[in-house]
């Protein structure tokens, strides 16, 4: 009960925090542990009491939000009505299709580090790391994640052969990472 008033609190008084620490083991279609998130001021606690859930928005006039389209295996980057960057993704395979919905990123990691749902063996940031650079996380049902993320096999991209992530070319996902914030609307359309 403590520690559930203490959550509660945190909660609260999370416009005054400036990074939350977390200490997330991804599992099962995760890829990537995180080690610190910073939530920007203008992230309301709203938007963050249950990340990685769907929710129900539009995005603001001039706001960045994304589309991705996953038939064509593209994620389109959108100021308010304009088309402002593409790039080609892979996408879930048959058994771990790709999530469809509306989420917000609760996520960002620089050089994530990929825990193998399978055999439980870390691999640390560099070549070998199939998340690659980055990592951008949409959606959880509290045990997985499925996000944005680079990969150490870029002949992949075009194709349904993930877990359920959006694999992106490395430096895809590096620019995409930049154009994007915690609290970035994602749509995920057939």
């Amino acid at each position: 009960m403590r520690t559930w008033n203490l959550v509660k609190g945190l909660i609260a008084f999370a416009p005054l925090i400036i990074t939350v620490i977390t200490a997330l083991t991804l599992s099962a279609s995760s890829h990537a542990t995180v080690l610190s998130q910073k939530a920007p001021a203008s992230v309301s606690t709203e938007q963050l009491k249950k990340p990685g859930q769907e929710v129900d928005a539009e995005p603001a006039a001039d706001e960045i939000h994304l589309v991705v389209k996953l038939r064509a295996k593209i994620v389109y980057v959108y100021r308010g009505l304009e088309i402002i960057a593409n790039y080609p993704i892979a996408v879930g395979k048959s058994g771990w299709e790709t999530p469809k919905g509306t989420y917000r990123v609760f996520e960002q990691e620089i050089n994530p580090i990929f825990k193998s749902f399978k055999t439980g063996r870390i691999i640390q940031p560099g070549p070998e790391n199939p998340l690659g650079p980055r990592w951008i996380g949409i959606w959880t049902d509290g045990k997985s994640r499925i996000g944005f993320h680079g990969t150490n096999q870029p002949q992949l991209i075009g194709q349904a052969v993930s877990h359920g992530c959006i694999r992106m070319h490395n430096k895809d996902v590096m620019a995409l990472f930049d154009k994007v914030k915690v609290g970035t609307l994602v749509k995920v359309e057939p």
